[in-house]
């Protein structure tokens, strides 16, 4: 686990992977786009008037925000069985409209039970569609590939706060419209897109190479041919198909807990990014209008972008290695917790721009994994429950990080513990592989052995 290597590409896999990388992976990541968007919308419109008018405390819309992960957790794994059995076009498309209708109605919410239960319910329709993306792309790539392709794709997660924050400020400043508050008007905004790209996705998807139109029929025959015999070796190499594998794997256990680490970084910075900016005016005297804290939100994301394209390249280039996701774990957890220890505005988010780097630099290469050992219902089974255990961090991450801050009265002391989550995500990385190797060298001894009789 965690080494792949390249191989020479001919002419048919590398147009056949081209034409894949511009048809599907921009659309896809546009749902990404809009889904991580809507889901992180809370952020935006805590520090401007959500909290305010609904008499939130930090506490409070640290459970708002972590409730979403409740809902989430509970129908992951039944969601993407299903994307399985029904198919990804359709079901992704029906996640995608579900979600938008339940985001809409943020535009009216009233109190703290109202925001808590329409997270919750956000959560439930959202359920299987970050798997879903995942699996859909693994289906279409083979792995030699899927660094790159879902760095393209993870792409869209940075590039939400690089965008959206400064859409979401535009957003928030348009007091008045249909006599709604800004907050309220830009949850509106972000949700509607939802409805209208999930309804497009039910027509533009394809399930699997065979069924596009816009392959030839040779990148066709390549594409299918290369999935089935890389399926046919995950199976002859002891990879599991059948969802009780996926289960009881160690493997699929350990790889759930250093995703909740690298999950537990992504949220606590997403949810509080925002309000921390907001703090700078008490910190530091210094004020900003709420599309310059858009901007500033913003900023860490930019060189977290870049530096995901560029280490998904040489995760490609090199062949997948352990670093490539030990390395980002232990930089960001170093980073994240002296961000609120600089003595200015624009160091502490540098730091904080270290720490996004680290994150977004570890996750596409993390997620060519699963797939290295699991294939079928087991790849979708054990794709979910990664995603569930990392996701419980949605929650406890949110939660812990305003409980905290509301009983020291600070940041500090919830920024050390997300600098530790991520340090112990990098450290089970290192036993994983460790032990693969391990494993590794006992079955070439048996083969070996096996030859010499």
């Amino acid at each position: 686990m965690a080494s792949t290597t390249p191989t020479p590409q001919s002419a048919v896999e590398k147009s056949a992977i081209r034409k894949v990388a511009f048809r599907l992976v921009p659309f896809v990541a546009l749902m990404f786009f809009i889904n991580y968007l809507d889901r992180t919308a809370i952020g935006f419109a805590a520090p401007n008037g959500m909290n305010e008018d609904l008499g939130l405390s930090a506490a409070q819309f640290g459970f708002a925000s972590g409730v979403f992960f409740i809902g989430y957790i509970l129908l992951e794994v039944p969601s993407n069985l299903a994307l399985h059995r029904f198919g990804a076009r359709k079901w992704l498309a029906r996640i995608m409209v579900s979600w938008g209708i339940v985001a809409l109605l943020f535009t009216w919410v009233g109190s703290f039970e109202h925001l808590a239960i329409l997270r919750f319910l956000l959560g439930v329709a959202e359920a299987g569609f970050f798997p879903g993306a995942i699996l859909f792309l693994s289906l279409w790539v083979p792995a030699a590939h899927r660094s790159k392709i879902l760095a393209l794709f993870y792409l869209a997660q940075p590039l939400t706060t690089v965008i959206g924050a400064p859409l979401a400020a535009i957003l928030i400043e348009q007091h008045g419209i249909f006599g709604l508050e800004g907050w309220r008007f830009m949850f509106a905004g972000v949700a509607i897109p939802a409805i209208i790209i999930g309804i497009v996705a039910w027509f533009y998807l394809k399930d699997r190479p065979a069924d596009a139109k816009w392959l030839t029929a040779d990148e066709k025959v390549w594409l299918t041919n290369a999935l089935e015999t890389e399926r046919a070796q995950t199976v002859k190499t002891g990879g599991h198909g059948r969802i009780r594998d996926a289960f009881g794997s160690g493997r699929v256990w350990a790889l759930s807990f250093i995703y909740f680490g690298f999950i537990y970084g992504l949220y606590a910075l997403g949810f509080f990014l925002p309000t921390i900016i907001e703090g700078f005016q008490a910190q530091f005297g210094t004020e900003f209008d709420t599309f310059q804290k858009g901007l500033i939100t913003a900023i860490p994301y930019v060189p977290a972008a870049i530096a995901l394209h560029f280490w998904a390249r040489d995760a490609t280039k090199r062949g997948l290695k352990t670093w490539h996701i030990a390395i980002p774990a232990f930089v960001g957890a170093l980073s994240i917790p002296f961000a609120l220890f600089s003595g200015s505005p624009v160091a502490t988010i540098a730091i904080i721009a270290v720490t996004a780097m680290a994150i977004f630099s570890a996750l596409p290469n993390f997620w060519t994994l699963p797939t290295q050992f699991l294939t079928g219902a087991a790849a979708a089974a054990g794709i979910a429950l990664i995603n569930t255990v990392g996701n419980l961090a949605g929650f406890s991450a949110p939660y812990i990080t305003g409980a905290v801050a509301d009983w020291t009265g600070n940041f500090e002391i919830p920024m050390f513990i997300v600098g530790g989550f991520m340090a112990v995500s990098g450290v089970i990385m290192l036993l994983l592989a460790r032990a693969n190797r391990t494993q590794r060298g006992a079955v070439d001894e048996t083969e070996a052995q096996a030859l010499s009789q």
